[in-house]
């Protein structure tokens, strides 16, 4: 399955278990197992770079379990096909946005205009405070 121009992963690293679903289903609901749950090895994938096995962990959250497997699941659909082809989509979409890497923060420091304004906003602020006092009786 490919994820990026770079990133690849072998079908046989995902496992899906089909449960049954709540919401809509008609007669079909208590009965038949229709939501999707992917299960992907992300700590002993050998598909996966380190650094993006790191971005994924942190992106994926709560769908990570202790052990670094990555649950997705999938019951928006009345039916296993349609659900798991969900499940897919998701893992693609989450996997792809693992791969980008992070734009690196670059410092900036305020203009010298900036730091005018910002003065001379806080000395009329000052003027504008002195003139709401009391005057002194002397």
């Amino acid at each position: 399955m490919r994820i990026t121009r770079s990133i690849s992963i072998d079908e046989g690293e995902l496992k899906y278990r089909f449960v049954h679903a709540s919401g809509p289903g008609g007669q079909n609901v208590n009965k038949v197992a229709t939501a999707c749950q992917l299960r992907f090895d992300v700590a002993n994938s050998p598909s996966l770079p380190e650094e993006i096995k790191q971005r994924l962990t942190r992106l994926a959250g709560r769908r990570m379990t202790a052990d670094g497997v990555l649950v997705i699941d999938a019951r928006r659909h009345r039916t296993q096909p349609r659900n798991r082809q969900d499940a897919i989509e998701r893992f693609v979409k989450l996997l792809q946005r693992a791969a980008v890497p992070p734009k690196p923060r670059k410092k900036t420091k305020p203009t010298l205009a900036g730091k005018k304004r910002r003065l001379d906003a806080k000395r009329q602020r000052s003027r504008t405070k002195q003139l709401r006092r009391r005057p002194k009786d002397e």
